[in-house]
């Protein structure tokens, strides 16, 4: 009887076992339609290649005015090997890192002072919104006059350019927590920090990271902006030089460079986002 007892038993662990190795590999596996959506992407970027081809040799365009893709390539090639692509690359994302550490800083505190407080909202928010009608392409040359031509000023002008949109969804997202559900928790003598942390956060994460999609794209560009302005460094430094130099396909990889820098942190936010918001689904 024990003998049988304990085959059964060992037999019901077994099926457990295999039951949560299918399960696991349910979630791990990629459905047939996922992986034929994954494979549009490359497969758009080959004919984006070969109409970019195509359009070159039937126009018969000069290099130094539309060069090929394997001209571009050849000179991605040059500036890995000879260091001159990472050495840029480094300085703007140190830049743009920089930049995300204090804009995101910044407008996450303001902006839940203003969602918490109306009286602070009507005074502070009608000149942070006057604010933004100054373009931050007039704006870049100040900071660098204030704050010189090295990383700081682009540090600023790339967390001012993502400063905006952030704070505005900072506001949005930490007042999208019901009231009812505050009402309840403060009835239940929860503490300030416990609804902060167990229901305004989870109620605004979705906002807060959907402006934090915008603000990752957003910091490349400022970044950039301040390097157009002033700098002896940095991807936009190397699209000016290029200009300048009339090197075209130094100036595409740049801005391939910056695409994928903007892209990238996209993603991570991306999924960060899946992360933390798996609960949902």
């Amino acid at each position: 009887m024990e003998a049988q007892l304990s085959r059964e038993i060992e037999t019901g662990v077994q099926l457990a076992r295999a039951g949560g190795r299918s399960r696991l590999a349910n979630r791990l596996s990629i459905p047939a339609g996922k992986r034929a959506e994954y494979l549009l992407v490359p497969l758009a970027l080959l004919l984006f290649l070969g109409l970019w081809e195509l359009v070159v040799r039937l126009g018969d365009y000069p290099p130094f005015f539309l060069p090929s893709p394997g001209r571009v390539y050849a000179k991605f090639l040059i500036v890995v090997r000879d260091g001159t692509l990472w050495r840029h690359t480094q300085v703007t994302l140190v830049e743009i890192f920089g930049g995300l550490a204090l804009g995101l800083t910044t407008a996450t505190l303001l902006g839940y002072v203003l969602a918490k407080s109306r009286l602070v909202e009507r005074v502070l928010l009608p000149y942070i919104v006057a604010s933004q009608s100054i373009p931050i392409v007039a704006l870049a040359p100040l900071l660098v006059i204030w704050f010189g031509f090295g990383s700081l000023s682009k540090v600023l002008v790339c967390a001012l350019t993502l400063f905006f949109p952030v704070l505005i969804n900072t506001i949005v997202g930490i007042r999208s927590a019901e009231r009812d559900l505050v009402d309840l928790m403060r009835s239940l003598e929860a503490t300030r920090w416990q609804v902060f942390t167990m229901l305004e956060v989870p109620a605004a994460l979705p906002v807060l990271l959907g402006g934090l999609k915008v603000g990752v794209t957003l910091s490349v560009i400022g970044a950039v902006v301040g390097e157009f302005v002033g700098a002896d460094r940095g991807l936009g430094f190397l699209v000016n030089l290029a200009r300048g130099l009339f090197d075209t396909p130094l100036m595409f990889v740049a801005l391939f460079t910056l695409v994928a820098i903007a892209v990238s942190l996209y993603a991570a936010v991306a999924a960060l986002e899946s992360l933390l918001l798996s609960w949902r689904k």
